[in-house]
């Protein structure tokens, strides 16, 4: 099995109020049709946590394509590859329960370097053996949202807490991940260093991309 040995992580989140304000001003609030003022009072109501609390609002009322052009790196805004126009039908692996609530809070981030040059299929059971969590897409471009510096060249991550069913019930192989663009092929030079959702083979290793996971996720 590929090396697991530890990697330095992105430092601190922001406190909650802070992140809460942060959605308001790109207008994540708007999209998702939530009053702006429960946003902020849901962020006090969690009280002054902060450095490893993370602010997620449900996929259902945030999705990934309204999500990925508010990132930023390079001052060049996020993009979904073209070849992955079915982005907001990766939906929840089974066995994450996502809280009943429009805004919820996750805990215990981590990137994954440890596990760069992993397949997903050798991953999931790892974090899963680990009671970690892997984040969902949607969870991971919050993630970037509110800590840029999460989403560094060669230390970028997957989100294989997201998977897509098939009409006859398999899972899709496709796994999705965030990483920047190198401007090559169908993302053209003008994306070269811009955010990037694209999507990784089941089975395939890649040794720029770790597997972000969650410890918790609680309304």
């Amino acid at each position: 099995m590929p090396n697991a040995s530890s990697l330095p992580t992105p430092s601190p989140l922001p406190p909650l109020a802070t992140q809460a304000e942060r959605l308001i001003k790109l207008g994540v609030h708007e999209l998702a049709a939530i009053p702006a003022d429960t946003l902020r009072a849901f962020a006090a109501e969690a009280g002054g946590r902060h450095g490893d609390v993370l602010l997620a609002v449900h996929p259902d009322r945030a999705p990934a394509s309204a999500l990925a052009p508010l990132l930023r790196h390079d001052a060049k805004p996020g993009f979904v590859v073209t070849d992955m126009p079915d982005v907001d039908r990766f939906a929840p692996l089974d066995g994450i329960a996502l809280p009943d609530a429009p805004l919820y809070l996750l805990t215990g981030l981590d990137r994954g370097d440890h596990m760069a040059d992993w397949s997903p299929e050798e991953a999931l059971p790892a974090l899963t053996e680990q009671d970690r969590t892997p984040l969902l897409l949607t969870e991971g471009l919050h993630w970037v949202l509110q800590q840029p510096a999460a989403l560094e060249r060669n230390h970028c991550f997957m989100t294989i807490g997201s998977r897509l069913r098939k009409a006859n019930g398999s899972l899709d192989a496709r796994t999705p991940a965030i990483w920047i663009s190198n401007g090559t092929g169908r993302d053209g030079r003008e994306r070269r260093n811009a955010p990037k959702v694209g999507w990784c083979w089941w089975g395939n290793r890649h040794t720029w991309l770790g597997f972000a996971s969650a410890t918790a996720r609680e309304a």
